[in-house]
């Protein structure tokens, strides 16, 4: 059987085909209230996921994209919640400002306290992160119970963060972690709903690290 096709691509130029995208994402996402630096997330995310319903559910807390930006361009780390969220962010531009990208969640020590305690290994990797990474950008796009425990250590006033970028996927307690998310006085990016994931927090977190770049 011949599976030959006729169609050819429109462009293979790498800048070309990211341009072409966004144009058509601004063109299928049509009139919108996001403020431009807001929207630059949420273009990246489209991008990511080719989810235009996934786009329009992103909520920002009002300073969430100028402390993104701050804590990258103070070096501060991204703390990711799976080595997925770490292998997908771009490293480059945060080494520019001495940050880095971290996560613990298959640390030794984590592994040990989480089978002493009998919980999940995220928990123990965000109590983690926070005694080693005050005022750290969070990625969470995988475990909801990460989520959740940063929002208790901050209510509490264990966790300082910078930023935090929840946005897990799922079936069970996704949506609930966001919802509890945006009832805190920190700045956030999240989204309502069970969609998210690892792509959406890398997107976040490189379009934060874009315009910081371009900001310097």
């Amino acid at each position: 059987m011949d599976f030959q096709t006729e169609f050819k691509p429109l462009t293979v130029q790498p800048q070309e085909i990211e341009e072409k995208s966004f144009d058509i994402i601004s063109e299928e996402f049509g009139p919108h209230d996001y403020p431009e630096e807001q929207y630059k997330v949420v273009q990246r995310v489209i991008h990511a996921s080719a989810d235009f319903e996934l786009g329009r559910s992103l909520v920002f807390h009002p300073h969430a994209v100028r402390a993104g930006i701050e804590a990258i361009r103070q070096g501060h780390p991204v703390i990711a919640d799976v080595q997925m969220v770490q292998v997908g962010i771009s490293k480059p531009r945060l080494e520019k400002f001495g940050g880095d990208v971290r996560v613990y969640i298959s640390d030794p020590d984590v592994m040990q306290e989480a089978k002493r305690l009998n919980t999940t290994r995220a928990i123990i990797a965000t109590r983690k992160a926070a005694r080693e990474a005050e005022g750290a950008i969070y990625a969470i796009g995988n475990a909801p119970t990460a989520l959740l425990e940063l929002i208790r250590m901050v209510k509490a006033g264990e966790a300082r963060p910078g930023l935090i970028i929840g946005v897990p996927v799922g079936f069970v307690s996704a949506a609930e972690s966001k919802e509890e998310l945006l009832k805190l006085d920190v700045p956030f990016i999240t989204n309502v709903g069970r969609k998210g994931g690892s792509p959406v927090a890398v997107a976040t977190v490189n379009a934060l690290s874009l315009m910081a770049e371009r900001s310097g």
